[in-house]
């Protein structure tokens, strides 16, 4: 009897560790991806998104950002017009009847929408959303224009300018790019001062805190989902913490008049910037940054780096604040994944799904996906390059990029044996998705 025992805990062992072995994934894809992928693929063709970032608009609309692109900015090869791609996504979504973007061609598209335009009401752009099967978009944008419909496009807000209340002339003075930018947020502010019945700046840094708190507090009631940095066009994203007595004496200093020495203005953005997330924290609102390239001559790759961010997103004060860094770091992709691994930090595939093809968004989903895929979300960056290439094409590139893309990294953990099609299928709903939805408290 205890032989009997002896070898059925012998056999039960060798059992467990030949599943073991079984269970453990491999370096190398077994059996067919292709096959693999290919099912994947029809079925999360049908998963309904929620888009974590996008510019939805007409590109006559100066409301779409805070921001424009400098004079002859340049362009990633992906995303110049002569792009094939352009035309497959204008042929998909209205029936384009060329096979290019010459002038006397792209009149066609541009004429059509244009007439939408003018003809008003909030039906195009959600016919645009139910053609990619979006079912939930956050627009970014300086405030939510009547065409968009707010059930469906969720108002993302800027708050950059409030980093920029004094003389700025040498802000300006900079760059081209900054000649350009500054002149914007001064108007943002401006735009803001209205809206709180503020004439002039405040007399003390009280009464400019109440008022910034005041305005985040009133963006929200207007639907704002969540508030917006693109900080990395202007500075570092490194924000020191300094004391208030400083921050107090810059601003009785140059409230009325005068131009800031480059460190008095930084030591004052850096104690704004505290102000903007601890109120962020008390209404529970999502903070989102610019954290990748940009555009311009003069973006500097280090000072958006989101590795600079660190120092706040591992701050216990704001242990409640929603940090959403946007476009996934890029090129700093594995660095943004770690940065995640925090509880309270969040990422998403923005413009890295139209910057590179599906082929290197592949590898870095799958690289996400292996390490946190509770926290990354799909983004499209939809946003109008010119007249006849639009948000609406740009919408189309990035969605099939990244319905592409995650199927075939899914496909590959699966052929490697990480996990079976079905859970493969769950990983795919919270990329494209179940975490937006969780974040933003509208689960379906």
């Amino acid at each position: 009897m205890k032989r009997l025992i002896h070898f059925g805990a012998t056999l039960l062992t060798m059992l467990a560790a030949a599943s073991a072995v079984q269970a453990q994934a491999k370096p190398l894809a077994a059996g067919d991806v292709q096959k693999v992928y290919e099912r994947l693929l029809k079925q999360i063709d049908q998963i309904p998104i929620y888009d974590n970032h996008s510019h939805a608009t007409f590109p006559d609309d100066s409301d779409m950002d805070a921001m424009a692109s400098p004079p002859d900015a340049s362009t990633v090869l992906r995303l110049r017009d002569t792009n094939p791609e352009f035309v497959a996504a204008a042929k998909a979504l209205f029936g384009y009847p060329y096979d290019d973007f010459k002038p006397e061609h792209a009149k066609w598209l541009i004429d059509k929408k244009k007439a939408v335009e003018a003809a008003g009401g909030t039906a195009y752009w959600d016919s645009i959303l139910d053609k990619m099967n979006i079912e939930t978009c956050l627009s970014n944008r300086v405030a939510l224009a009547p065409y968009l419909d707010p059930k469906r496009f969720h108002w993302v807000f800027f708050v950059d300018s409030f980093l920029f209340p004094f003389d700025n002339h040498d802000q300006s003075a900079k760059n081209g790019d900054m000649g350009v930018y500054i002149p914007l947020q001064e108007k943002v502010l401006r735009r803001y001062m209205k809206q709180a019945g503020v004439n002039g700046l405040p007399a003390d840094l009280a009464g400019y805190e109440a008022f910034v708190r005041q305005t985040l507090a009133d963006n929200q009631k207007k639907g704002g989902a969540a508030m917006k940095f693109e900080a990395a066009y202007f500075r570092t994203l490194y924000f020191r913490d300094p004391p208030r007595e400083k921050a107090e004496a810059i601003y009785s200093k140059y409230h009325a008049g005068g131009v800031p020495s480059e460190e008095d203005y930084r030591t004052f953005q850096d104690y704004i910037f505290r102000v903007l997330i601890d109120q962020a924290g008390k209404l529970k609102l999502p903070v989102h940054f610019h954290s990748a390239v940009g555009i311009g001559d003069y973006f500097g790759l280090r000072n958006g780096n989101p590795l600079n961010l660190e120092n706040v997103l591992r701050d216990p004060r704001y242990s409640q604040v929603k940090f959403v860094l946007i476009h996934g770091g890029y090129p700093y992709t594995l660095d943004m994944i770690w940065l995640t691994a925090a509880k309270n930090v969040y990422t998403d595939s923005s413009l890295v799904g139209y910057y590179v093809y599906p082929s290197e968004l592949k590898n870095i989903l799958k690289q996400w996906i292996s390490l946190y895929p509770e926290k990354i979300m799909f983004a499209s960056d939809a946003f109008p390059f010119n007249d006849a290439v639009g948000a609406e094409e740009t919408f189309w590139l990035a969605v099939r990029s990244a319905r592409t893309a995650v199927a075939a990294a899914l496909a590959e953990l699966v052929a490697e044996g990480a996990f079976p099609e079905g859970k493969a299928l769950e990983l795919a709903r919270l990329y494209l998705h179940d975490n937006a939805a969780k974040l933003y408290g509208d689960m379906k």
